[in-house]
């Protein structure tokens, strides 16, 4: 008579996180008509409206070192990763609480999982924007791929740390979630996705330092533009200290309430 082996531990995690991971697939993907479609035609709306409102106010859509278009839409992708990462993983925990019966899933599984489809299908999006602008003329093929791979990556890490700290916060106090949705916009700009950071004045430049997101998308604009340069102050331990930082305590905290997460 055949016994079936006990799983590991390990093994019951990677089998949670791929059932997990098909069933946010199909929803993410099949939300609507056209759920699908948007997630390509959303940056190029965002690049579209950028390129319109530079237009109406007069300014001079020239951004040393780069292409104007190319410049904007690698910023806007890789914003756009990070804002749908920490939207999406902040509600992961209310949107799956019926699996909470099922002893093997875990709060923290299920905002791991959005993450990771997050950052694929970001990934699938910014390969199909390189070679859809390229063909268009645009030259949008990255000069340094192994440093804009590591800056992706690097951001793709970030975002699920932050979602991992705000779904805590949006769980246990829920009004929290409208505030840190609110921080999206000013972040938006604050990022120097529209109007290059080099413009601003001086003293304001290193207040904006402070911002990850501004060291992510200039170091990957670094990365996609050879003479592009950053402005002064930007590096990559900097932003390191912030991707490693919101992991660890975001995990600290999914340990610290995984009793209050589950009950809420």
């Amino acid at each position: 008579m055949s016994t079936i082996a006990p799983r590991s531990r390990w093994r019951i995690t990677a089998d949670v996180w791929h059932a997990l991971f098909l069933r946010e697939a199909v929803a993410r993907i099949s939300a609507d008509r056209i759920a699908w479609l948007w997630l390509l035609a959303e940056p190029i709306a965002h690049v579209a409206l950028m390129v319109w409102v530079r237009t109406l106010i007069g300014r001079i859509r020239i951004v040393p070192g780069a292409e104007f278009i190319p410049w904007l839409v690698v910023g806007i992708t890789l914003f756009i990763m990070f804002r749908n990462q920490m939207n999406r993983g902040m509600e992961a925990i209310n949107a799956n609480r019926g699996l909470f019966a099922y002893r093997q899933v875990h709060p923290v599984d299920t905002v791991l999982v959005r993450g990771a489809l997050e950052g694929i299908l970001s990934t699938i999006v910014m390969i199909l924007m390189v070679i859809g602008f390229t063909l268009l003329g645009q030259n949008l093929v990255p000069h340094h791929p192994l440093e804009v791979l590591n800056i992706w990556v690097s951001v793709w890490l970030f975002g699920t740390g932050v979602a991992l700290v705000f779904s805590v916060m949006a769980t246990t106090l829920p009004e929290s979630a409208k505030f840190v949705r609110m921080t999206m916009l000013p972040l938006y700009f604050l990022s120097g996705i529209m109007i290059p950071v080099q413009y601003f004045p001086h003293d304001l430049q290193q207040y904006l330092l402070y911002n990850p997101m501004l060291h992510a998308i200039e170091l990957m604009r670094m990365g996609f533009f050879e003479s592009y340069r950053a402005v002064e102050g930007v590096n990559h331990l900097y932003l390191h200290w912030w991707v490693w930082g919101s992991l660890c305590l975001g995990l600290l905290l999914h340990t610290r309430y995984k009793i209050r997460l589950m009950a809420q």
